[in-house]
């Protein structure tokens, strides 16, 4: 396994947004692991997972300057984390987010930040993606931004669960919307890392279950 991907794995781990047991994840399904943005709680925390949604950024896109996307509520602390730690090295990009309700007061609107102007590309950062559900609430929204283009999304996890076909989730946005998603790490890592100590077996064969009737085809 690649020292980053080891790195990212035992850092997720250590702020408690890896977790195991039984969870529901937004599609519905019953999980036994659970990817949960929310538990980052600190300064350094969310200063460290910029850090690495950068290098994923520059490792796909390089240099291109895109707007970065933050769905509420969880992708709004990851974006803006995002586009420091891309301002650190020498990426400086604008960044923006919705809101859950409409403001009808002040400036209004459905968006905060920077809002993309007609020709312009946007990268949507999220945690992790299961079923797909989230991405297609977020392009819907990002449909009301006329002349744009979404051109990828980048996540912390891949599942490696089907969507909404046998396909895998990532497969069907790819197809479905036209650009690719990225992941730093996928749920084959977490097994690769997790069956190095044997008191983590329990977990394993749960997760690999799990995959053997959701994983995609």
């Amino acid at each position: 396994m690649e020292a980053y991907k080891r790195e990212f794995i035992e850092f997720l781990q250590s702020a408690g947004v890896l977790k195991f047991g039984d969870f529901t994840a937004k599609s519905g399904r019953k999980i036994p692991y659970f990817v949960n943005a929310g538990m980052i709680k600190t300064g350094a925390q969310i200063s460290r997972l910029g850090e690495f949604y950068a290098k994923a950024y520059f490792d796909k896109l390089g240099k291109k300057e895109a707007v970065l996307y933050g769905p509420a509520y969880k992708g709004i602390p990851l974006s803006i984390s995002a586009a420091v730690a891309l301002s650190k090295n020498g990426l400086d990009v604008p960044f923006f987010f919705n809101r859950k309700e409409v403001k009808d007061h002040g400036e209004g609107g459905t968006f905060v930040g920077y809002i993309p102007q007609p020709g312009q590309e946007i990268v949507i950062i999220e945690d992790v993606i299961t079923a797909g559900t989230a991405i297609r609430e977020s392009m819907e929204i990002l449909g009301q931004l006329e002349g744009t283009k979404v051109i990828a999304t980048f996540i912390m996890v891949d599942r490696k669960e089907k969507g909404q076909t046998e396909k895998g989730a990532m497969q069907e946005i790819a197809e479905q919307f036209g650009f690719p998603v990225y992941s730093v790490v996928d749920v084959y890592d977490i097994i690769e890392f997790l069956e190095e100590d044997p008191a983590n077996e329990e977990n394993v064969t749960r997760i690999k279950n799990y995959l053997a009737v959701n994983g995609a085809k």
